[in-house]
């Protein structure tokens, strides 16, 4: 048996907005650190508002040249709708498939299909320059993805002369769920780090804090972001950025969480 990680998070109590389904694996690594966390919700996933653009790609999957995906989210949501469309995963394998990181990459292995390019850096940004040495012009791309997304990658792709397609799967909505405790936590001063994992739980979450009093204990909470992107919205929303892994995977967050807060300050 491999030895239990050091408490370095005992005493700590740490929010996470993250989907209740996708929470629970991160907030049981900050807990096996010893931390007590409060799932909080920022967002639900809903289907689109029409599925008319999804359906359209999927009616004619073989003729694309090349499927990115930007989330494990987008992986399932695309994949469930192709087989209650009747549809045949195998429609794929005649795509070069992109993922955006290791955790879309390991969703699609699940689901047997290959990967044929992963970036090194696990944005939009690092998809661009993982692409960088195939040709392009006039590469029929789809992208299944959240209804609401950045279009750094779209409209990069078709500077190059990709013909992109977008197939909105999900979107997202605002939730209340864990708000109560939170608001308890914050007026107790107990709240030592809120977490996201995307721009939309920064905003969504945010904005569930009507009162001024709240917001201001809120904005006093530094804050712990996946990567970049996270962290220019959640500097925008008025957080003090406290944690940043270098890889921008929930492990990684995780594991820089444990070694920050494991120190005496959180912010300097």
């Amino acid at each position: 048996m491999g030895r239990a990680p050091r408490r370095r998070l005992a005493g700590r109590t740490i929010v996470v907005t993250r989907t209740r389904a996708q929470a629970r694996p991160f907030a049981t690594l900050l807990r096996r650190h010893g931390a007590h966390v409060i799932e909080a919700p920022a967002i639900v996933l809903r289907p689109p508002r029409s599925w008319a653009p999804v359906d359209r790609a999927l009616s004619r999957l073989r003729n694309f040249d090349l499927v990115v995906f930007t989330s494990v989210n987008g992986v399932k949501r695309f994949l469930e709708r192709l087989l209650r469309r009747r549809g045949d995963i195998q429609d794929l394998k005649g795509a070069v498939i992109v993922a955006i990181g290791p955790a879309t990459r390991a969703a699609l292995r699940d689901r047997g299909l290959r990967v044929a390019a992963l970036p090194e850096e696990y944005r939009a940004e690092g998809v661009i320059r993982a692409l960088s040495g195939r040709g392009l012009r006039g590469a029929r791309v789809l992208i299944p993805r959240a209804a609401v997304a950045r279009d750094m990658l779209v409209r990069a792709l078709r500077r190059r002369g990709a013909r992109v397609e977008v197939a909105p799967v999900y979107r997202t909505v605002a939730s209340a769920a864990g708000l109560p405790a939170v608001r308890k936590a914050l007026r107790q001063g107990r709240v030592d780090l809120v977490t996201f994992a995307s721009s939309s739980t920064v905003e969504q979450f945010v904005r569930r804090f009507r009162s001024p009093a709240d917001r201001l204990r809120l904005r006093r909470v530094p804050a712990a972001v996946i990567g970049p992107i996270t962290a220019a919205t959640a500097r925008r929303c008025g957080f003090k950025i406290a944690v940043q892994p270098r890889e921008y995977t929930i492990p990684a967050l995780a594991a820089a969480i444990a070694r920050r807060l494991g120190r005496r300050a959180v912010v300097d």
